[in-house]
């Protein structure tokens, strides 16, 4: 895939879920899945980032609002997620870099009708 840079972020609240027991698959690169959490009840715009299927924490608040909206309506293929830093002796909530891309999709040309 390729796409263009829309934001990038530390992950938020890794000390509190389950990257600990991935940590040693994790490389720069690495893709990673976004879901909607409109059940939480901290943050009504929550976005947990997953690994697999191993929740690593979530997108911070300051950057979660539109992307949630967007999720929420089905369009999680509009997004490429991944790895782009690991820092190991970094303090947890600045251990994992994320970069989110908007995919480039492919315009098909309209068909052409000749009405004459």
């Amino acid at each position: 895939m390729t796409g263009r840079h829309l934001l990038h972020f530390d992950l938020a609240g890794f000390s509190y879920y389950d990257g600990i027991t991935v940590f040693s698959e994790l490389k720069i690169g690495s893709l990673l899945r976004m879901v909607a959490e409109p059940t939480n009840s901290y943050d009504r715009h929550a976005v947990e980032i997953y690994y697999g299927d191993t929740k690593l924490g979530y997108m911070p608040r300051s950057s979660n609002r539109i992307i949630f909206k967007l999720l929420n309506f089905g369009h999680a293929d509009l997004f490429e997620v991944m790895i782009n830093r690991i820092t190991p002796d970094a303090d947890p909530e600045g251990q994992i870099g994320v970069v989110v891309r908007v995919v480039e999709k492919t315009c098909t040309p309209a068909k052409v009708v000749d009405y004459s």
